[in-house]
């Protein structure tokens, strides 16, 4: 292990003249105009490189003012350090690392010491051979067979290929699954925008800003579902969402669905889809920067193609319900995935604070217990916690790596959380059901009182 805490060595020239710059003096550039972050004690003016950053503009602006150095670790490679020096202005005169982040830094050096970062095993390959053989199966059940079950297994069949679409888009977003970053713009594009509707530049914008921000109510997008659903009784307030930039308002509507969030969540899972196609289409149209828009576009649109045809050459109405609904409802297992994760974990309000990065990502965070053989199903997000830490780590490695995590938490007394797939569902569950029941009894957004309304709020 290196005996520096940092997993990166400072930029400034020692010989040179420094100007020392005081956390209070940083915390005072921490807007878009005048954006300051902190890395390795280093300060660098990135209010030019904003609107260029590869991972939009969003994660600087959650870390402006402040030091950023275990998510610039977590996210980029050593070869990314050298960028940096065009934008050095100064050194923190009251530089310090938590013992937490110095443990995390020398693990995380030690992974990439160790060439694990490069190596992404044969799971990719699998994956698309996977996906073409399913592909062609649901087409053959759909275009060769007259059964009404084949239909239905057809329309299931799509919504497995897109559950392991979701997990092919999830790795090579955060890491080279070919080594090469074209094919892998091509393999994206592919398997995501146009084998299923959504758009791999909006899924980057919001989850570069779930990782960031994990679990934070009013920043992380992944907790952001009113009317729909809330995880905490703060949500209430009529919180501002800094991610989609309005009030998520609760309202009398708001009150009605969320005080019965936890019988709807699983229906509301089967086409939660329809959700995630909104969102994409509206992004790729409306969201003013777009890298590579047109070809976003023309992937989701694509989609809107064959997948209509595809529906329109079943026989009748019922059945073409029914292909869909299949195709939703099993897909529908991944946006439960997706909740378990977090729903059950801490909250908070505001920024996250980048010199606590590696408590508040073991804080926010859920890892699900599974055998070996079952890690296809979950995708890597059964170690959530490593995955969060160490987001860069092809997940073949990541039961590797769960231990010692483990004992890094357990040294500083850190909330290592793990639980079985069902018992993750019952924690999501009565989290949910606790909301709901504060719901029912806070004063805001209540509706007009009627007997129709005292009715259906009888039972608690």
């Amino acid at each position: 292990m290196p005996p520096s805490a940092d997993a990166m060595p400072p930029t400034a020239d020692a010989a040179g003249d420094v100007r020392m710059i005081s956390s209070k003096e940083l915390r005072g550039h921490a807007s878009a105009d005048d954006l300051w972050i902190s890395i390795s004690g280093d300060v660098y003016d990135v209010t030019a490189w904003l609107p260029r950053h590869p991972g939009g503009d969003v994660p600087l602006l959650t870390l402006a003012g402040q030091d950023a150095t275990d998510a610039f670790a977590a996210y980029h490679p050593p070869s990314a350090r050298p960028l940096l020096r065009r934008f050095f202005v100064g050194r923190l005169s009251d530089y310090t690392v938590s013992p937490a982040s110095a443990d995390y830094r020398r693990l995380l050096a030690q992974l990439s010491s160790a060439g694990l970062f490069e190596r992404v095993g044969p799971t990719p390959k699998v994956q698309l051979v996977g996906m073409a053989v399913l592909f062609c199966a649901a087409l053959y059940c759909v275009l060769a067979c007259a059964s009404a079950w084949a239909h239905l297994l057809a329309g299931g069949l799509i919504g497995f290929i897109w559950i392991q679409s979701g997990w092919m888009g999830h790795d090579s977003g955060h890491h080279r699954i070919t080594g090469h970053a074209a094919l892998d713009r091509v393999i994206q594009v592919l398997s995501g925008n146009c084998l299923t509707g959504l758009s791999i530049a909006w899924w980057k914008c919001n989850h570069n800003t779930h990782h960031i921000a994990c679990n934070s109510l009013d920043h992380d997008p992944d907790l952001q579902h009113m009317p729909l659903f809330a995880v905490s009784a703060k949500l209430f307030s009529n919180m501002w969402s800094c991610f989609y930039k309005r009030t998520m308002a609760f309202d009398a509507a708001s009150k009605l669905l969320i005080s019965y969030q936890h019988w709807t969540f699983y229906p509301v899972m089967c086409i939660a889809r329809i959700n995630l196609l909104v969102q994409s289409a509206l992004f790729v149209l409306f969201q003013r920067k777009v890298p590579q828009r047109m070809l976003e576009v023309a992937g989701v649109a694509a989609f809107w193609i064959w997948y209509p045809m595809l529906v329109s050459c079943l026989p009748n109405w019922w059945e073409r319900v029914a292909f869909v609904l299949s195709s939703f409802t099993i897909t529908g297992i991944q946006h439960v995935q997706f909740c378990l994760n977090h729903f059950s974990s801490e909250v908070y309000v505001g920024p996250p604070k980048g010199n606590d990065w590696f408590e508040k990502q073991t804080a926010g965070t859920l890892d699900i217990l599974c055998p070996p053989w079952m890690d296809w199903f979950h995708g890597g997000l059964q170690f959530q916690i490593e995955h969060h830490l160490f987001p860069r780590l092809p997940r073949c490695h990541l039961r590797k790596v769960a231990p010692f995590v483990r004992d890094l938490c357990k040294k500083h007394g850190l909330t290592y959380s793990a639980a079985s797939f069902w018992d993750a569902n019952v924690l999501t569950w009565k989290t949910l059901r606790a909301a709901a029941l504060q719901a029912r009894s806070t004063a805001a957004g209540a509706a007009p009182k009627n007997l129709v309304w005292e009715a259906v709020n009888t039972h608690g």
